[in-house]
């Protein structure tokens, strides 16, 4: 089946495939993946306006007032301020919008894969209650069924938070897709990092979960820096995204691979179990540490030198993306909205003023706080 013909399964917009596919433009690399990349399901005319919307000041709603009713299934729970600060600024930017709203939360932490089929089959007991669902996966091929029972439903819209690879075999697609870039992130990262450190680096990865996520997060990470630093890669330990994770990988390395020199960590939770061991062992200047996301407990240990760098997302992105494609959908155009969204990344690190800091921050947390 080509390409067209099963994205037009999907039933995405006609105006989506027809400028952002063509079959001569996807190298053989994308062909076979196994997830459209976003320049194969977005279009230029239409991402450019709505992340300017995003990035600008609210225009409220104008249409009917009813309230709309809203369920969002995430792993909130989890150490990661992620979900919660999105959670905020969807909120904060629905109330610019002028936008009526009630919303049920579903929260879990990351490891509880079953719990997210609990809330799913909850959410779906009672499915003409809701306009629209968010669903956070703990992660993204262990929920993929839950997802798609979710994007099959004709009572709501479904919308995806923090993952980005809409799977080509899915036959029920979701609405929409919001997260930041997590290969774009590692490339940022890497080529940050070996301007930093130099060539021929040992380094070691506490690894999330194995999935699209890690493959993006870690292996690109990987593939970057021996490419253009020829590092060598000496240890990985799979942390689950968990902060015990973190601690335990940052002990296997620096007991038993005394010749690395930086520890890439593929979440938060990990950052801070790894910098938690580092700082109760003395062993706080061992390792050149880096994060991931720019969270706010990452950039207080960026702002004490505890975390050497971090690509921080600008954190509330998501949420107001969310929000506004909200509103599209109620205005009648969600043929506007990018089927993927990518909020913007910027890398941060322990040698920037505080200026410099301050002036990020404000702009990544404009709706959730600094």
């Amino acid at each position: 089946m080509s390409r067209f013909v099963n994205i037009m399964v999907w039933g995405w917009g006609v105006t989506s495939l027809v400028l952002a596919l063509g079959a001569a433009s996807v190298n053989a690399s994308n062909a076979d993946l196994t997830y459209w990349l976003p320049q194969e399901v977005n279009s230029s005319h239409i991402t450019e306006p709505f992340q300017s919307v995003v990035s600008a000041s609210p225009v409220a709603f104008t249409g009917p007032s009813k309230q709309i009713h809203i369920a969002i299934v995430y792993p909130s729970a989890d150490l990661s301020d992620f979900w919660v600060r999105n959670y905020d600024a969807l909120t904060g930017r629905l109330d610019d919008l002028n936008i009526a709203y009630a919303i049920d939360e579903y929260s879990s932490k990351q490891i509880e894969h079953a719990l997210q089929t609990h809330h799913t089959d909850q959410v779906l007991a009672k499915q003409e209650h809701y306009d629209f669902v968010i669903f956070g996966p703990s992660e993204l091929y262990v929920q993929a069924d839950n997802i798609q029972r979710l994007s099959h439903s004709e009572d709501f819209k479904t919308f995806i938070w923090a993952f980005h690879t809409p799977i080509k075999r899915w036959s029920s697609q979701p609405d929409a897709w919001f997260d930041f870039s997590s290969a774009e992130g590692a490339v940022a990262l890497c080529e940050f990092v070996v301007d930093k450190l130099g060539n021929n680096v040992a380094y070691a990865m506490n690894r999330g979960i194995p999935g699209i996520t890690d493959d993006q997060r870690s292996g690109d990470f990987k593939a970057c820096v021996a490419e253009k630093g020829q590092w060598m890669d000496f240890y990985e330990h799979f942390g689950q995204y968990q902060s015990v994770g973190g601690e335990d990988g940052a002990r296997l390395v620096t007991q038993n691979f005394p010749e690395v020199q930086m520890l890439h960590n593929a979440n938060t939770a990990m950052t801070l179990g790894a910098l938690s061991y580092l700082k109760s062992h003395d062993l706080g200047e061992a390792l050149y540490v880096t994060g991931w996301g720019g969270t706010g407990a990452e950039i207080e240990l960026i702002r004490t030198g505890e975390l050497s760098a971090t690509p921080m997302r600008m954190g509330d992105d998501v949420g107001v993306a969310t929000a506004e494609a909200i509103k599209y959908h109620l205005e009648g155009r969600p043929e506007e909205v990018p089927q993927i969204y990518l909020g913007r990344i910027e890398i941060v690190d322990k040698s920037m003023s505080p200026e410099q800091i301050d002036a990020l921050t404000k702009e990544a947390f404009r709706y959730s706080g600094s």
